[in-house]
């Protein structure tokens, strides 16, 4: 039973979450706590997206949830803002409940409000966020993540995968005292990245962007550049693995001209594998950056790699005042305990093996052409013929009560559960079918 958590009253009352005893381990609201959910007695004058537009420049922080990138259009019915994340469920502010697909672009591996990285959290923050001094959890975890990172005799904070990889750049560039990067993927919004408007000219040129797994463009690239080349900057998987020779030939560049090998692990890291796609290639990096998935959600980067890259941040500037606050630091030690007692990758594995079979077989059952799955298994995507019947799919399976990313990537979670892939498969179904209905 839908329900509304707006207590107060007036147009801008704040929704109130479930307390923790209305859900269970998986996150499922209580059945039998329905009763005592009471809707309010007036509604709202303004809806939350459109309080959102009218105070944040894009009605979203985050550029991947505003409105037009979840549904595809700015004008699209979907919900926008939630109130409770627990397992892969959510519970939007109208009271609606979700099975989650997307786990926060990929950044929640373990289930939302995991119980064992929320009490770490809570303990460290408890005993005082940040001092003057660096919490000791810095230490530790940098100790663990260089015990498993192939490439990683140093470890650096910061608190996005946009940073990390950013300052991976910035040493790349300071130890080799180059300018020139070949980059292959998406690292972010800043600078150095970036085709967006407002990015100096200048800066552009210094980056030469090649296509995934293109080796000839690549060649050419650092035929170009030559002995101006400080590094090559790969996200190792977009939407596929690459081939074997894509990574190789990366790393052969880089050692002929005495340029730096980046690999963004923002994705890939605590997912495919826990050290990262550079686990299982047999390739390894000088640099790489870790974030998402490392600390299931809370705000935690790392820039990891070789003690001669590394300590180029002696000759340079890296920092940010959060970088060791001890909450985020404590959910990522709570994440590798995660890590040393299971094997979290092969059960993302194989449960984003039995997502895309559900919606394989909702594919295959509404007889619809124009779409399939693709990708690697702990994060794949739907992919479609008309981003307009992406779009119409996406806003049918919201009603059907399951949020599916557009584009890439869905992401598995060990919260995904033999019941929400049941649902998966219901709410895909049925989305199908009224995506056929409309075009009959």
């Amino acid at each position: 039973m839908a329900f509304n958590r707006f207590f107060g009253r007036g147009r801008d009352a704040s929704p109130t979450p479930p307390p923790p005893d209305e859900l269970d381990a998986r996150g499922h609201p209580d059945a039998d706590d329905d009763e005592s959910l009471v809707a309010p007695e007036e509604a709202p004058a303004r809806s939350w997206r459109e309080r959102a537009e009218a105070v944040l420049p894009t009605g979203a922080s985050t550029g991947s949830k505003r409105t037009e990138a979840l549904y595809g259009s700015a004008d699209a019915v979907g919900p926008t803002h939630f109130v409770s994340a627990r397992g892969c469920r959510v519970i939007d502010t109208d009271g609606e409940r979700y099975l989650d697909c997307t786990m926060a672009l990929g950044a929640v591996a373990l289930g939302y409000a995991e119980p064992k990285v929320t009490q770490a959290v809570i303990e460290a923050v408890s005993q005082g966020q940040v001092s003057a001094l660096s919490s000791w959890r810095e230490v530790e975890l940098a100790e663990r993540l260089c015990a498993i990172i192939p490439c990683a005799e140093r470890a650096q904070f910061l608190k996005t995968g946009a940073e990390a990889t950013s300052a991976a750049v910035r040493l790349a560039r300071t130890y080799t005292g180059r300018d020139q990067v070949i980059a292959s993927g998406y690292f972010g919004w800043h600078d150095w990245s970036s085709d967006a408007a407002g990015v100096p000219a200048g800066t552009k040129r210094d980056v030469t962007r090649v296509p995934f797994d293109d080796l000839g463009a690549l060649e050419s690239a650092a035929a170009a550049a030559g002995n101006a080349l400080a590094a090559i900057v790969l996200e190792p998987v977009v939407e596929h693995e690459p081939s074997a020779e894509w990574l190789a030939r990366a790393r052969t560049l880089c050692d002929a001209v005495g340029a730096a090998l980046i690999f963004d692990e923002v994705k890939t890291g605590f997912r495919v594998a826990p050290g990262g796609y550079q686990e299982v290639c047999g390739v390894t990096p000088d640099l790489a950056s870790f974030g998402k998935a490392m600390a299931n959600g809370y705000p935690l980067a790392a820039v990891v790699g070789l003690a001669p890259l590394m300590e180029s941040a002696r000759r340079t500037w890296i920092s940010s005042t959060l970088a060791s606050e001890a909450g985020a630091l404590a959910a990522a030690l709570a994440v590798l305990d995660w890590h040393f007692d299971a094997d979290i990758p092969a059960t993302l594995a194989e449960t984003g093996r039995e997502m895309r079979a559900a919606v394989d077989r909702a594919i295959d059952a509404s007889g619809l052409h124009g779409v399939h799955t693709a990708g690697v298994d702990t994060m794949w995507l739907m992919r479609w013929d008309d981003p307009a019947r992406e779009s119409r799919f996406l806003q049918h399976a919201v009603r059907e009560g399951v949020l599916f990313k557009r584009g890439a990537y869905n992401f598995a979670a060990i919260a995904h559960d033999e019941e929400a892939l049941r649902e998966i498969e219901a709410a895909a179904s049925a989305a199908l079918v009224a995506l056929a209905e409309d075009e009959a």
